[in-house]
Order: structure tokens, then sequence, then C-alpha cells
């Protein structure tokens, strides 16, 4: 009897030295890796917030923010490709997706965070789009992914019939595939690559196109259905 007392002291000495172990082992360095990650929201605050949470844990040199013009950061009606003119003669009234969303964009800025917008407009829409943005509190250039001058010329990409053309912050994909033009435009610009590119927009379909791109990169994707305007884009004439 002893020796069995002794037996099964000694196993649970043995269990308690295995939990020791296992519970004082050295914690891996570094925040986990960042993943890949689908949600929605209609909430802009949420993508500011866990952005500036993301820019935390990684730095803000590895986040890359990323904002759909069209029913994201302004309500368009449905209308992604309404003809522009330079002179300004056919500007349309718009007004921002949600009343704060210039504050939520402002504060990723204020937090050092890299913030472009994104839009299905060619370049000839740019002297309208950046008016319809700065009447509503948006300036992306300070905030723009290099180069600072962006690529005024424009650039092609493999698969795109067109250039695209960046600018002020503000790139202009002219309709192509919105996933591989974004990868054409992280990979043009020289610099290092992000960790983590947080992108928001209404329209799944581009959103499935960024996260496909990247699905064979080093680059991480968080992408965001940005859901507030829906009930207006059904509504809309095309």
């Amino acid at each position: 009897m002893l020796m069995k007392r002794k037996g099964i002291f000694s196993f649970v000495v043995s269990l308690g030295l295995v939990a020791g172990c296992a519970t004082t082992a050295p914690a891996p360095d570094g925040p986990v890796p960042p993943q890949n990650l689908l949600g929605s929201t209609d909430e802009l605050q949420l993508i500011t917030e866990l952005s500036i949470d993301l820019a935390r844990t990684y730095g803000r040199d590895q986040v890359l923010v990323v904002l759909g013009l069209e029913n994201t950061l302004l309500n368009t009606q449905g209308n992604t490709n309404a003809s522009c003119s330079s002179s300004g003669q056919k500007m349309r009234t718009t007004r921002p997706a949600q009343e704060d969303a210039a504050m939520q964009v402002q504060r990723m800025q204020q937090a050092g965070l890299k913030v472009i917008a994104l839009t299905s407009r060619g370049v000839d829409c740019l002297d309208q789009t950046i008016f319809e943005l700065n009447s509503n509190g948006f300036d992306f250039q300070a905030s723009a992914w290099p180069p600072a001058n962006g690529f005024p010329e424009g650039f092609s990409f493999a698969g795109g019939n067109s250039a695209i053309s960046y600018e002020q912050g503000v790139f202009f994909t002219s309709s192509q595939g919105e996933g591989p033009a974004l990868k054409a435009l992280v990979e043009k610009s020289g610099e290092p690559f992000p960790a983590l590119i947080v992108v928001a927009d209404q329209r799944q379909k581009y959103l499935n196109s960024v996260m496909k791109s990247f699905s064979t990169s080093s680059i991480k994707v968080h992408t965001w259905r940005y859901t507030r305007e829906e009930p207006q884009v059904a509504s809309a004439s095309y």
C-alpha cells in the first residue's frame, strides 16, 4: 500500500514538473502575425478603431488603409462612372456617407497611418473628384502612400486594359480590377510592403478582387463591406 501511494505521489510530482515546464515556456517574441479577415459594418468608426489598434500592434508604417469613394466615403447615388468635366461644369452635389466620415479619416491620419481613397473613376474625373472630396472635408495628400507626387502620368498593370493614375492620395482605377490595380500600386511604389492592408468598400465584388489578388502575397488583407448606403444604392437608377 505504501509503495502504491509512493507511486501515485511520484506520478503527481511528475505531472507538476511537466505542468511547470509548460507554464514557464518562454512566450514568442512580438505580436501574433496578422491574418486575413473579412467583415461588414455600417460604421466607419469601427474601421478607424481597428486600423489605429493595428498600427499600435504592428507599427503605423506597416498598415495601409484604403477607403472606397463610391458609397463608402461619399454618397454617389449608386453612380460610379458619371461623366466628368475638368472645368467643373458637371459637378454633382454629394454628401458624406455618414456625418462624421471626415472626422474618422482624420483620426487615422493624425495617428500617422497611410490612408488613401480608391475610386473606379478614371483620371479624367480628377478635378471633380478632388473637389467633391475636399468640399466634404476629405484630404488624402498628406497621408498618401508614397511616392508623394503619386503617378500622375499613369501606369499600366498586367490584366489591365488602360492606364491607371494615382494623385493626391486618390487612386483612379478606371473600373479595372481593383485588386490587381491595388497590388500593382503597392509594388510600383518601390516602398517596403506593408504587413497589412485594411480595405473598406460598399462593393463586395471589389473586396473579393482585393482578397484574391493578395492571396499569394506576404501582405495580409482585412476587407470590410460598408453597408450604410445599401438602401440608397439598391433604389438608385443606374
